[in-house]
């Protein structure tokens, strides 16, 4: 275990080798790294730890279901799950990464970062919060708006066996197979240096892998409810794809920085009064109120548009293959061979 260890460090440095340029670059990758490793030292066969009389029987339900899924994902929704989510690291933590966003101050267009593989993406992962906080930190100082949010699982892109990790292992079932369903489409379809193309794609065939599987469940209450959070969901993006328009707007005005700041705080402040609104409608479902506890920024709506900007494009396409799978990740991997704006000149006419 040690020897294959030394070796995967070596494979992972030669593989940041190219980009290793000043003592931050050196930090930030090798904090990836040790992260990484980390986890691939931790993992512990699933079929083992089921077998442990002192694992908790709570978990053993759990890890479970994660075999069920990664099954339904398999026969059903045809993904390559090939031997991801076999293994469980418990990381004693409650997320295995911290994601940074940055946007200027008047402007929706994300700051990006280049990496070897997966290319440019509008985000920058730390495997401890206190670093991706104190990378915020400096960029806010340097005047964009920044975001740091917590995340539960990621894709290696089939570079490692993505294990399950206590990060999203306790969550119920309807989120959980979203998880597994989203992270292994990333292992069918990743397109260089488009974040909005890959995670729309991800998260259309997590919504449409979960309706199949409370379906197959014959779990009508369980897929009632579904329908309804992603009623509320769409409204939610709705409302915030409504109001990052109207900032679009404002920022493409030559206005002085005074009274463009005021202006800009008018919208987000017209944005929280929408959303206590939308929650009377809800009869006061409370499931956002996190999103909108902290001050809302540009950095914030990027890092909802990148997930959820194209899902409806993704999922009206998908209507249009009749629901079959199939076809549809032929088309869709027929699209990730045209340009950028190739793509979303496509999507955008659904």
């Amino acid at each position: 275990m040690a020897f294959k260890s030394i070796w995967i460090q070596i494979a992972l440095y030669i593989l940041f080798a190219g980009v290793l340029v000043g003592c931050e670059s050196v930090r930030y990758y090798n904090q990836l790294i040790s992260g990484q490793m980390t986890i691939l030292n931790k993992k512990q066969p699933i079929k083992q730890v089921l077998l442990e009389p002192h694992i908790p029987a709570k978990l053993k339900e759990q890890l479970g279901l994660v075999l069920e899924i990664r099954e339904f994902a398999k026969n059903d929704l045809f993904l390559p799950v090939d031997d991801h989510y076999l293994n469980f690291v418990d990381l004693e933590r409650p997320f295995v990464l911290w994601s940074v966003y940055a946007t200027p101050e008047f402007s929706l267009t994300p700051k990006t970062w280049c990496y070897p593989i997966v290319g440019c993406v509008s985000y920058r992962g730390y495997f401890s919060e206190e670093n991706a906080h104190a990378f915020a930190a400096k960029l806010k100082q340097q005047g964009y708006d920044v975001f740091v949010g917590g995340v539960a699982a990621y894709s290696t892109l089939g570079w490692f066996d993505d294990p399950v990790l206590n990060t999203f292992v306790y969550r119920n079932e309807i989120k959980l197979a979203a998880l597994i369903f989203h992270e292994v489409a990333h292992q069918l379809l990743y397109v260089k240096n488009d974040t909005t193309f890959n995670e729309s794609f991800a998260t259309a065939v997590a919504q449409e892998g979960l309706r199949r599987w409370l379906q197959t469940k014959n779990n009508i209450r369980d897929f009632s409810d579904y329908q309804t959070d992603f009623q509320r969901h769409q409204e939610f993006i709705q409302l915030v794809m409504k109001y990052r328009k109207q900032l679009e707007l404002l920022y493409a005005q030559d206005l002085s920085i005074s009274n463009m700041r005021k202006a800009k705080s008018v919208i987000y402040n017209d944005l929280s009064d929408e959303y206590r609104r939308l929650k009377q409608q809800w009869n006061g479902f409370s499931g956002y109120d996190r999103w909108f506890s902290n001050a809302l920024n540009n950095a914030k709506l990027i890092s909802v548009a990148t997930y959820y900007d194209l899902v409806p494009a993704f999922l009206k396409l998908l209507q249009n293959n009749r629901y079959d799978l199939k076809q549809f990740y032929t088309n869709c991997q027929n699209l990730a061979k045209k340009t950028e704006k190739e793509r979303r000149i496509y999507l955008e006419q659904f």
